[in-house]
């Protein structure tokens, strides 16, 4: 069997918008460092993805000192707003995402000025703060993980091959954005990490606790914010469990340390 390897490491400051690629990310115990701390929410404090919103996929996200950059890709006159990595607790609100009600701090008011222009519906920008307590799924998390603003676990892998494989199979390729995933790896097999169960990263215990199910993001060009039937047709017809298209592995973590990217990926113990 070929060596694995950490490939690519991504950061998304937002959820549901852009990831920015790093070479080096801290592990804390909601994940990465800086992923999905902030979420747009609607008039009623409720989180919003481009499952409903696609025109999320036309915002930007770029790196900038101790924060990112949004700009709207088709949009040049809305200039580009700066959102630091952090907020400060002075505006603060309760949100819902999913099943979960959390308590939350808001950005700043030009930061929801931008966004509900870029959108064209009122929204709010808000961020997860250290204090906050969000629990990966009960039934899948004996060790009491945490969450961010992330569907529901700190972390999401997926291996090149399983990529390429699919790929062989679409009359037009998809990129690795359509998946969001934070860990990459390269080497071994299609879809091997379906049966992984522990492994490390550079010394790091991971867990790979149960696939992830596929939604219509996947089907969201991250350039254009245009859908297609694209890749979820094809997944569906091999890639079905139960009622859900599976891709990638939901992943909880250490909750400390460091990852480069182009460190080696040991299993450990398969499912």
């Amino acid at each position: 069997m070929s060596s694995l390897l950490l490939s690519d490491l991504y950061l998304y400051p937002v959820k549901s918008l852009g990831g920015i690629r790093v070479t080096e990310a801290t592990v804390e115990a909601r994940g990465l460092r800086h992923d999905r701390r902030w979420l747009i929410v609607d008039e009623r404090n409720q989180f919003m993805t481009q499952r409903q919103t696609a025109e999320m996929a036309l915002l930007h996200v770029s790196p900038a000192y101790n924060g990112f950059l949004l700009t709207h890709r088709t949009r040049p006159e809305l200039l580009p707003l700066y959102v630091p990595f952090e907020a400060t607790p002075e505006r603060t609100l309760f949100v819902t995402i999913w099943d979960d009600m959390v308590f939350a701090w808001r950005g700043a008011p030009a930061a929801d000025e931008w966004l509900s222009e870029a959108l064209g519906r009122p929204c709010k920008l808000v961020y997860m703060s250290d204090m906050v307590r969000r629990d990966v799924e009960p039934e899948f998390n004996p060790e009491g993980q945490l969450v961010s603003f992330a569907d529901g676990y700190p972390f999401l892998l997926i291996g090149q091959a399983s990529l390429d494989e699919l790929n062989s199979r679409l009359s037009e390729t998809v990129p690795m954005n359509r998946f969001r995933p934070n860990l990459v790896f390269t080497g071994g097999t299609a879809f091997e990490e379906d049966e992984w169960d522990c492994f490390t990263i550079e010394g790091l215990p991971f867990r790979a606790v149960r696939g992830c199910g596929r939604c219509v993001v996947t089907t969201i060009n991250q350039q254009t914010a245009t859908k297609t039937p694209e890749p979820l047709r094809t997944l569906a017809t091999y890639r079905t469990t139960g009622n859900k298209v599976m891709f990638g592995q939901n992943v909880t973590g250490p909750g400390y340390g460091t990852l480069r990217v182009g460190t080696s990926v040991q299993v450990d113990s398969f499912k």
